[in-house]
Order: structure tokens, then C-alpha cells, then sequence
């Protein structure tokens, strides 16, 4: 088991995961919608796949909503 903290929580997951399991895994809302920073850094959408988490990474789902004043 590995320790990943995700939008700041801290989950205990199983390694190897890439990005991609991870949002399968939690069920990500709309994850055509969603933007990822692993460790601070954007993650390229194309990336996903093949970018392996490690114990103790960051990683934050961004989520970008429109709007504006009417």
C-alpha cells in the first residue's frame, strides 16, 4: 500500500496507478471536464495513461467553471 493525497485527502492506495486508474478508481465526475496537477505540476490529458503515482505524491483534480455576470 502507498499513501497519495488527493485534493488534499489523504487515500491509501495500490501501486502501480496511473492517473487514469486513479480517476476510474475514484469515480471521477466528468473527468472530460477535468483538469490534473500531480505534485504542482498539470498533467497533459494525453499523459495520463502512462504517468505512475508514487508514495506520497500530490495529486489535485481542477475542475473549470464558467460564468460570468449577466
Amino acid at each position: 500500500m502507498a499513501t497519495i493525497f488527493v485534493n488534499a485527502e489523504k487515500r491509501e492506495v495500490t501501486l502501480p496507478l496511473t492517473v487514469t486508474e486513479l480517476i476510474e478508481l475514484l469515480n471521477v465526475e466528468n473527468p472530460e471536464m477535468v483538469s490534473v496537477q500531480v505534485n504542482e505540476e498539470f498533467a497533459e490529458r494525453e499523459d495520463w495513461n502512462t504517468i505512475q503515482l508514487k508514495d506520497n505524491d500530490n495529486v489535485d483534480f481542477l475542475y473549470f467553471m464558467g460564468g460570468g455576470q449577466s
